[in-house]
């Protein structure tokens, strides 16, 4: 009864705002402030199934908030999010006097955070397999990012796995694709496999924990001296009243800022987000039938839930991972198995080998590599992967692989629409709102090696 009132009160509302309703028939589409705002035909389709799937929550169960709304956003109770702490973690995430500990001298403030989450590629690396230090060269969305040859391989910091983007890190507790950073909730009970993650036990969820480890595996230094020499004592001042002086300044304090800002990089301007919002225009008639796919017969939604269409377990697909070749570099084989067993890896379960953590599906076209190990190159290739069934990597027990894999039955224009509305619907095309105009040392970011300063425009 109350769900036929709302619409009632909706179509009443916009009747009296608008006389110039218009009614949008199968193959049309329109961004006009016109159209209509009642849900019918697919979109009350696509409604019904939301609904079902949700536990009868509907769309605002897949809502993300937006990115000031702090109390609507998940956090850790550990670090509350301020917005002090978020402009703070801004200019750190992005600042390139943050790399002041390089194993190279020529390498010093060269790189940051954002050399391998960066918006032009939707916040992850824009390239097969993540440089920090040793990286040169930018291009226009990181994809001419290369390994300095001049440099040992044993001296640069590349990642052994696909690094992963930082939207919707608000709605996970644990971090990287096996889920080892974050001591509460998904990871209670693996306290035995904490030995080299000490800052688990410290209690923080899953960002803040590797905010606070990444900044010394990559070579990160935040201290008293890079914070007066850089002019960042006011905002940590700002930031953390509440902390002593003497431990004010402290990599600890960047962590929690970087943090609380990573929580609200949210990519809630995306088509999908306004149509869940009333704008049923947003959506073409291809993406909606591609939306009908994904909460139905497609079963994307069985792990792709929530406002950041993921969840919080790990799944083996049988995708393959780095090798030694023309475009990945295995730095450490001795501990690689480690890496491609994903989430057994960390566990030592052998119940969870090869199985990785749910990614979220948001501006998944900014960069064009898909899969932990980078072996996919279209969004279409992925989904026809999944239906097939044949397993890229031969080591996977069959008894570990998903449920899903290779029982998901979709004709070739459901695959093509699928893709469609990952491709576009999921895709907000303004996440430059969430990187500053400068940073503090004036320096050229996301990365300030020579290459990328002229590929930046910094020079």
């Amino acid at each position: 009864m109350k769900k036929i009132s709302f619409f009632i009160f909706i179509f009443i509302f916009f009747s009296c705002e608008n006389d110039d309703y218009i009614l949008l028939d199968e193959n049309q589409t329109t961004t006009s402030k016109n159209a209509t705002f009642l849900a019918t035909g697919l979109d009350k389709q696509i409604l019904d199934e939301l609904e079902a799937i949700s536990g009868g929550m509907g769309a605002p169960f897949f809502i993300l908030p937006n990115s000031n709304q702090y109390t609507s956003i998940p956090q850790d109770p550990l670090n509350p999010i301020t917005p002090e702490k978020v402009a703070l973690g801004k200019l750190l995430f992005h600042e390139t006097a943050t790399g002041g500990n390089p194993t190279t001298p020529t390498n010093l403030f060269t790189y940051s955070c954002a050399s391998c989450h960066h918006a032009q590629a939707g916040f992850s690396a824009g390239i097969r397999q993540g440089i920090g230090e040793a990286g040169v060269g930018f291009g226009t969305g990181g994809e001419s990012r290369i390994f300095n040859t001049n440099i040992a391989v044993a001296d640069a910091d590349i990642q052994p796995i696909r690094s992963p983007t930082i939207l919707n890190v608000a709605y996970q507790d644990v971090m990287l694709w096996n889920g080892q950073f974050g001591g509460t909730g998904t990871n209670a009970g693996t306290e035995a496999n904490w030995t080299n993650i000490p800052e688990n036990f410290i209690g923080f969820q899953g960002v803040e924990v590797q905010a606070i480890k990444g900044q010394g595996v990559h070579r990160l230094l935040v201290n008293d001296t890079f914070v007066t020499s850089f002019g960042y004592q006011q905002m940590f001042d700002d930031a953390f009243p509440n902390s002593p002086i003497a431990e004010r300044y402290s990599t600890e304090n960047a962590a929690l800022a970087m943090a609380a800002y990573e929580r609200t990089v949210l990519p809630n301007q995306s088509p999908w987000q306004r149509w869940l919002k009333g704008e049923y225009n947003m959506l073409n008639n291809s993406e909606k039938r591609g939306a009908k796919a994904f909460f139905g017969k497609g079963k994307c939604y069985e792990c792709h839930t929530g406002p950041a269409l993921n969840d919080k377990s790990f799944y083996a697909f049988g995708m393959g991972d780095f090798d030694n070749s023309s475009t990945a570099f295995v730095l450490d084989p001795s501990s690689f198995d480690n890496v491609k067993k994903g989430r057994g890896g960390f566990t030592k379960d052998p119940a969870d080998n090869y199985k990785f953590k749910t990614p979220t599906l948001y501006n998944l076209t900014d960069n064009s590599i898909y899969g932990h190990g980078g072996t996919f190159t279209s969004i279409e290739e992925v989904i026809e992967y999944k239906i097939n069934g044949v397993a890229q990597n031969t080591e996977v027990p069959a008894s570990n692989l998903a449920p899903q894999f290779g029982n998901i039955k979709l004709n070739k224009n459901e695959i093509e629409e699928l893709a469609l509305f990952i491709e576009n619907s999921l895709n907000d095309p303004n996440l430059s709102r969430y990187v500053p105009q400068a940073v503090n040392s004036g320096n050229c970011f996301p990365n300030s090696d020579p290459v990328s300063k002229m590929d930046l425009g910094c020079d």
